[in-house]
């Protein structure tokens, strides 16, 4: 079953950041050509949105990746590492969240 889940794995996350980088570079061809309304121009051009989104994510691969290096240095079971990734995900999500509101209330 392995054998068929990781090249499917690989080629998603290949079509995926293809996905992501065309879509970019679209949006930012229609802002600088003007094609876009005011409002969504804004939304395009504002960096910051974009970095605490990104932030965010950071944190939470961070955290699926520290689960998966205790799973290989130790003998937990599999059970367990999946457990701890919801774990340090969640620990993510909540330390992007304060993160986010003390940038904000500066």
């Amino acid at each position: 079953m392995c054998e068929v889940l990781e090249p499917l794995a690989v080629f998603a996350g290949i079509a995926l950041v293809l996905k992501i980088i065309t879509d970019s570079i679209l949006r930012n061809k229609l802002v600088n050509r003007g094609q876009v309304d005011e409002n969504i121009k804004y939304l395009f051009t504002q960096s910051g949105f974009r970095k605490k989104s990104d932030i965010k994510w950071g944190l939470v691969l961070v955290g699926i990746g520290l689960a998966i290096m205790i799973y290989q240095f130790t003998e937990i079971t599999s059970e367990a590492v999946i457990g701890l990734m919801f774990l340090f995900a969640g620990i993510a999500f909540l330390a992007s969240y304060f993160l986010n509101n003390s940038s904000d209330n500066k």
